[in-house]
């Protein structure tokens, strides 16, 4: 095998040597046989960060949950503290809040914390404020107590809780999840269980005594998280980085290593999967720390620094991309090379995976052969390229080195870390990178051109050969064409990569425009707070975002013909109410009225008279709150919450018991016992990752025991309740556990009774209409804005793919509700499901391959151009046939019927496209215009759609095993 010229990315040096990638102990990769320095890297691997393990780092989170809550508590115990919030018995609000704000979070998060926070003060106080105010209005002024009662009922306590459930099942983030809990129970307890409002009258101690619980509770977990092991998240950001580099450059080699093999072994392996899971895991991460690290920079004046991150981090997301590019392109190689052969040599057939390997280069070889010796024609006087496996031996033997070259130079340049060491994380960056980069990506293009010419004349030397032949050569072309410009689409995206890092390094080092807080100009916010122009937003687009600019796709052209129809004025006007009610008949508003009926319905008793005792007795606002936490969007959902809630609630309230009981009522001893049931329960929440169920605890604990101090030191607000001065614990405990009980199953008879939603069949329903839009995507023949010129236009729209993905992301979390459903017919099958909506965003990914390189250039070349028109025929039949697979899935799955046998098969469709391109690169006269780089497109068509082909036949697997067997009662006829 030649010896590949190499060039050295710290130096800029150009050598010439034998070429290998190697596996770097770091991620548990085997050594492999051969002289162990031949395999280490020449540059060594990188350095590793020291920094405290993940496990010890939690169990600092968790050691300073307990400090904040032990701060907390001494709002109820030290009577100084205690003096400050006035006669009241709900101090331990402040300890409360400890638990659900805990300081074991970012600087970043512990910001955003306080912030939202300060908004569910600020909502709360004005929806109490207002009720307050209504109050006196009917009872003062109109003399109207009872229509008072009802409008309050009706619009503050249904309309103002049930938009706190519309926003926490809108956003689906944790910390606002917290904020609703927050502002909920705070609404609550000033319309139903002051008084004030009952009586016309206004007060606004309690709502000041609100604000000083919030503000004492966030302060004390605030300073906790900052003085403490404060943990940064831009620092967190920058670790996440600094290991992705890595990740990334080790994946990077393995593919390479194994399309260059012609084997999946290598990505078969336990440990290649490990990486890929961490790899994945980062990404994920990064998104995360990212958001975080946004809160940090812009409360520092940073806000540059933070755009330049976000930049960077979606530069990795792209590059992530293009892994997954060369990933389709080697699984699509091994599944080739897999197949019967589709010649026979003079000699007789040989296997495939041999032929294919005779020819991979050799890492342990160092035998340099002369370019004649590497011609099959030369060699033997007639061409010997018989089997696809020969094609693909010949685009290794010329392009391997070049490939293993620049994958060598990528490594090297991922491993040397984005920034040094910490706690600082300078950025490092050698200036040489650039320009060594760009060299080597000039050697391997032109390397690829003639190698893919050669590969290309080899294919046309040959006779006549059977379609099937011709569209397997052109199959193995494709794959092998795909492969080699993802790699270079790959490095270009690393020379962006290099560009942000130096403007990074400038902006963190220098700051030449100065610290700016331009987030805080209000009066300027859509300029303050616009992204620089060359920003590339991560989160999806608003689901309310404009439709796709590009043709109007098929159910907006329905929908159109519908309005253009001649109606009469009656059906006309029907029509205009119908759509302008659209919004109602949205899963999330019917659960946000849901909501409010429901809590306006529990909190009635709280308003007459006659029934207001009981609803004080048993706390109510406890068991009001609880039915706001378990009332979830689906069944599954509010079963697993309910549990949670009901079970957390009865090991509180004995907890508090034996706490009690031990302590004598001293309260030194009870603020130790806090301490420690903090301890454990921060650990359930932070190294557990069960916070609902933890959080349930501490605040039923908190509940019981903290109040029943309060009693006893006569700490009440005209509360002579639950045994006075001499308080019973066990009564207090079941009062707590009575109401949280009432409040869950309340929850779970509004869930099923009103605009039930099941979440096994949302899930159904929501497949069938994620597939039956993909199947309408497909219906747009994918390259003709090409063709017509509109190369402005993309494949996909933006928006459409985000909301697509954001779709499929809500439909695995219906996944895991859909698991707590009961069905007396029979288990959920959780795993098939799950292997559904892997399949379904694997599919997804080849949309956006296909939508990336559409995007790619932005002129279309006349031999592009000849190309498309040459094979218009055959991709219009390959997308119709594609978009038809796409709705027979989603009525399969929405008929619960197995319909495989009906499934029609892409791959003769697919096998003329491909022999159409061989009979244009063969014989067509105009095919002398057409480069090897006008091919991409057209082969990465190819690819993506065998991609699918599989993914279908696949899913249609797993349909059958999930709904092939008949029931008698499906098929009556009743």
């Amino acid at each position: 095998v030649r010896q590949a010229t190499l060039i050295l990315p710290k130096t800029g040096q150009r050598i010439k040597r034998q070429v290998t990638l190697g596996y770097s102990p770091r991620f548990g990769f085997p050594q492999s046989n051969g002289n162990a320095e031949e395999r280490i890297p020449l540059l060594g691997w990188p350095k590793t960060q020291q920094k405290p393990s993940d496990t010890s780092r939690l169990l600092l989170g968790v050691l300073k949950c307990s400090i904040a809550y032990f701060l907390g508590s001494l709002a109820t115990f030290v009577p100084a503290i205690a003096t400050m919030l006035g006669q009241q018995d709900g101090k331990h609000m402040v300890a409360t809040i400890t638990v659900y704000f805990h300081p074991a979070r970012s600087q970043g998060s512990m910001f955003q914390a306080m912030m939202l926070a300060a908004l569910a003060f600020a909502y709360a106080a004005f929806i109490g404020s207002t009720s307050m105010g209504v109050s006196i209005l009917f009872g003062r002024v109109l003399d109207l107590i009872t229509l008072g009662h009802a409008i309050v009922l009706i619009v503050f306590v249904g309309g103002g809780l049930g938009l706190v459930g519309w926003i926490k099942q809108r956003l689906g983030d944790p910390l606002v999840n917290i904020s609703c809990s927050l502002t909920s129970l705070a609404i609550i307890t000033v319309l139903t269980k002051e008084g004030a409002v009952q009586a016309g009258t206004f007060s606004a101690d309690k709502i000041v005594q609100v604000l000083k619980m919030i503000v004492m509770g966030v302060v004390a977990s605030t300073a906790v998280s900052f003085l403490i092991y404060p943990v940064s998240a831009r620092v967190d950001l920058r670790e996440n980085l600094i290991a992705f580099t890595d990740s990334l450059s080790e994946v990077l080699s393995v593919t390479t290593q194994s399309f260059l093999a012609g084997s999946e072994d290598e990505l078969k392996a336990p440990q290649y999967r490990t990486a890929m899971n961490k790899y994945k895991g980062l990404l994920a991460s990064m998104e995360k720390n990212l958001t975080e690290a946004k809160y940090e920079h812009f409360v520092a004046g940073r806000e540059r620094e933070y755009w330049l991150e976000a930049k960077l981090v979606s530069c990795m997301q792209r590059l992530a991309q293009n892994i997954g590019g060369l990933k389709n392109a080697a699984t699509t190689q091994f599944q080739i090379l897999a197949q019967p052969g589709m010649g026979l040599s003079v000699g007789g057939h040989q296997g495939i995976a041999t032929a294919a390997k005779s020819h991979v280069v050799n890492e342990e070889s160092e035998n340099e052969e002369s370019e004649s010796a590497l011609d099959p024609v030369s060699r033997s006087g007639v061409c010997s390229i018989l089997t696809s496996s020969d094609v693909f031996s010949e685009f290794i033997l010329h392009l391997g080195p070049s490939i293993k070259s620049l994958a060598f130079t990528l490594r090297e340049i991922l491993d040397d870390l984005p920034f040094g060491a910490g706690p600082e994380y300078h950025v490092t960056l050698n200036p040489k990178y650039r320009l060594s980069l760009e060299e080597a990506l000039k050697l391997y293009n032109r390397s690829r051109e003639d190698a893919l010419s050669r590969v290309y004349r080899y294919t046309k030397i040959n006779e006549e050969r059977s379609v099937d032949v011709e569209a397997h050569f052109e199959e193995i072309a494709a794959s092998c064409g795909v492969f080699s410009y993802a790699l270079q689409d790959f490095a270009v995206e690393m020379k962006y990569y290099l560009n942000i890092l130096d403007d990074l390094k400038l902006e963190s080092e220098e700051r030449p425009k100065g610290r700016t807080w331009d987030w805080l100009k209000v009066w300027r916010r859509s300029q303050a707070r616009k992204p620089p122009m060359d920003y590339e937003p991560l989160n999806p687009l608003d689901e309310e975002a404009d439709e796709p600019r590009t043709a109007p796709s098929p159910w907006h052209q329905r929908i159109n013909s519908i309005e253009r129809q001649k109606l009469s004025r009656t059906a006309a006007l029907r029509y205009r109410i119908w759509k302008a009610l659209a919004i109602f008949r949205r899963d999330d508003t019917k659960y946000a009225i849901k909501v409010g009926a429901g809590a306006a319905l529990y909190a009635l008793p709280s308003f007459l008279r006659s029934t207001r005792p009981t609803y004080q007795k048993f706390r109510g606002e406890w068991g009001l709150l609880s039915y706001m936490l378990v009332c979830s969007m689906t069944i599954g959902a509010s079963n697993t919450t309910g549990y949670a809630r009901f079970f957390g609630t009865c090991l509180g309230a004995v907890c508090a018991i034996v706490s009690w009981e031990l302590s004598g009522e001293n309260p030194y001893a009870l603020a130790a016992l806090g301490w420690i049931m903090s301890l454990w329960t921060a650990y359930v929440i932070v190294v557990l990752g069960k916070g609902p169920l933890g959080r349930f605890i501490m605040l039923t604990y908190n509940l019981s025991a903290l109040y029943a101090y309060s009693v006893s030191i006569k700490d009440l607000d005209d509360d002579d309740d639950e045994s006075g001065i001499s308080p019973i614990i066990s009564e207090i405990a079941f009062h707590r556990v009575v109401a949280v009980l009432s409040g869950c199953l309340w929850g779970l008879i509004i869930t099923r009774l009103i605009w039930p939603i099941s979440a096994r069949q949302k899930l159904k329903d929501g497949l069938s209409l994620l597939w039956l839009r993909m199947g309408l995507i497909w219906k747009r023949p994918p390259l003709e804005c090409r063709l017509h010129g509109k190369t402005s236009d993309a494949y996909v729209d933006l928006a459409e793919e985000s909301r697509l993905h954001r779709f499929l992301s809500q439909l695995e979390k219906v996944k895991d509700s859909a698991a707590s459903e009961v069905d007396l017919r029979s288990p959920f099958p959780g795993e098939a499901y799950g292997r559904l909506l892997s399949g379904t965003g694997g599919m997804l990914d080849s949309f956006h391959l296909m939508n990336v390189m559409i995007m790619k250039e932005s002129r279309v070349s006349q031999g592009e151009a000849a190309i498309l028109e040459a094979t218009t025929n055959e991709r219009a039949q390959l997308s119709l046939r594609i978009s038809h697979l796409f709705q027979v899935m989603a009525s399969s799955i929405k008929l619960e019927y197995a319909l495989t046998d009906a499934l029609p098969s892409i791959d003769h469709s697919r096998d003329r496209l491909l022999t159409k391109i061989f009979g244009f690169r063969k014989g067509d006269k105009t095919a002398v215009i057409a480069s090897d780089k006008d091919f991409a497109l057209l082969y990465t068509y190819a690819l993506v759609t065998g991609q699918l082909g599989k993914a279908m036949k696949d899913l249609g697997s797993e349909m059958d095993n999930l709904f092939g067997t008949l029931e008698e009662d499906q098929l009556k006829l009743q």
